[in-house]
Parts: structure tokens; C-alpha cells; sequence
């Protein structure tokens, strides 16, 4: 029996999250085209009959402009010290630049190299993306697609035979160590991402409030006053269409109430990011 902690790593929109999806084989990490949408350690559970692996999914480190952004470098740094195998997740489709190689640089000898998004990428875009990760001298290196599943099951029995002995960590049900309140809060965030797309400023929060089944409360946070209506939409037509995005993902008869608040600057405010758990 094998058992350990597995972390992913790298630049914003690498695909992280998609992948963490991809191994464990649920959705446990929202999903966004945005910046910063994994704003904690995400840990998604993969058991099989010989081993767990818990996969820990990770923000995307990048250079701070606010204290929300430094906080998120600073738990993503958290997440790949102390744990069995570190993965760098490097992005098919983009140059490899000084970032990829400052996220690689902290990871470590041992860690292994997932390049991503080979299914919208170019064979010569993969080939050029795996020549440039042998530069970095680590353990091994995988091309994969998180969509697909391409390459997924060699890069998970790599990082299985790299896990120590070790009993489990989480039953054999269990596939998160979310909690059900934060999830919710997460799946609001996502659904609004999803549908405004560039309007939506990538600043805002979510969290639930209340929550005694079948009644939940979620605030959806923003920075300043003229974000708001963006995020109500035309006779409140963005929230209903996130909310009945939301309801589809959760159990028949939840009551999901979705209120919008502007908590101003709450991106640079230290007791702000402590409220909102980053």
C-alpha cells in the first residue's frame, strides 16, 4: 500500500486545476480561464486498491500587485514543501518563460513535469515545450491533456511508484477535504466567471453565509459600487442564470439565495483575506 501527497505547481492558467479534476476522476477545483481562480489548496483524493494519492491543487504563482496575490503565492509555496512528489505543470501552448523556470527552480530535483493542454496544442508546440523542460534537469516528464485524459494514466502510475508505504489518509469514499459550504461558494464563483466572461472582474468573493438545508445564503463580494450591476446584469439576469447554474450541481431541492455586496478594496486588506479564509 502506498500513500502520500501530491502537489501541482505553476504560472496561472497552466491547467492545474483541470488536471487535478482529470486524476482524481470528479470535479473537486473549479475551473476558469481567469487569473487567481484557485485561490487555496484545493486536495482531491485518488484511491485505488494499492494506493491513495492525495492531489493537492495549487494558485498559480505569479507576481503580486495586491495582498490577496501574495497570499496566494504564499500558499502555493506551502503546498509543494512537505509533501512526497511535486509536479510542474507547464502550459503546451505558451513560450516557456522565466516564471516556469522560477516555479521549477523551488520544486526541487524530484519533481516531475506534467506539459499540459496537448490537445489544443501542435505536435512541434509539445516537442518544443518538452525540449525546453529537459533544460530544467528534473525527474521526469509527461505530456497530458486534462480534457482528454491523453497521458493522464502514465504521469499517475509515475507518481504512484513515488509514494511511500504509508496507510491511508481519508476513506475510501471520499474524494475532497472541502468543505460543503466552501464548495458551494466556489461553484458561484465559477458559474459567474463563466457567464460574463471579460466584464467580470476577476476580484470577486463568494461565501456562504448560511447554510441549514435546503436554505443556502451566498454573498458574492466585489470591490467597488459600479462592479456590482455588472455582476446583477440587466434585471438580474446574471445571478439567475448563475444560481440555476449553481442548482444543477447540487442536491434536488436546494434553495440557493445569491445576494451582492461591495466590500471595498477587500483584494489589499489583510482582515478582509483572513474573512474570506485566503
Amino acid at each position: 500500500m502506498r500513500s502520500g501527497f501530491v502537489t501541482l505547481v505553476g504560472r496561472p492558467n497552466v491547467g492545474k486545476s483541470t488536471l487535478v479534476n482529470r486524476i482524481v476522476g470528479t470535479k473537486v477545483s473549479i475551473v476558469s480561464d481567469k487569473p487567481q481562480t484557485t485561490r487555496t489548496q484545493v486536495r482531491g483524493v485518488l484511491n485505488r486498491a494499492d494506493a491513495q494519492a492525495v492531489i493537492v491543487d495549487t494558485p498559480g504563482v505569479h507576481r503580486p500587485r495586491t495582498a490577496l496575490g501574495e497570499r496566494l503565492n504564499q500558499t502555493a509555496n506551502a503546498a509543494a514543501s512537505e509533501v512526497d512528489v511535486v509536479v510542474v505543470v507547464l502550459d503546451a501552448t505558451a513560450p516557456f518563460g522565466p516564471g516556469d523556470r522560477f516555479v521549477a527552480g523551488r520544486s526541487g530535483r524530484d519533481a516531475v513535469v506534467a506539459v499540459s493542454k496537448i490537445d489544443i496544442a501542435s505536435p512541434a508546440q509539445v516537442l518544443s515545450q518538452l525540449a525546453a523542460a529537459g533544460q530544467l534537469e528534473l525527474a521526469a516528464y509527461f505530456p497530458v491533456s486534462g480534457v482528454t485524459g491523453e497521458g493522464v494514466d502514465e504521469l499517475v502510475e509515475a507518481l504512484i511508484e513515488r509514494l511511500p508505504e504509508g496507510p491511508r489518509y481519508f476513506p475510501r469514499d471520499m474524494v475532497t477535504d472541502v468543505p460543503e459550504a466552501f464548495w458551494i461558494a466556489e461553484l458561484v464563483r465559477e458559474q459567474l466567471l463563466a457567464i460574463v466572461r471579460d466584464e467580470l472582474p476577476h476580484s470577486i468573493a463568494c461565501r456562504v453565509t448560511e447554510y441549514e438545508w435546503p436554505r443556502i445564503r451566498c454573498e458574492v463580494l466585489v470591490e467597488r459600487e459600479s462592479q456590482k450591476g455588472i455582476v446583477i446584469g440587466a434585471g438580474g439576469s446574471v445571478l439567475k442564470a448563475a444560481g440555476t447554474a449553481v442548482r444543477r450541481q447540487l442536491p434536488a431541492g436546494a434553495h440557493l439565495e445569491l445576494v451582492v455586496k461591495v466590500d471595498k478594496d477587500w483584494q489589499s486588506r489583510p482582515r478582509a483575506l483572513e474573512r474570506l479564509g485566503y
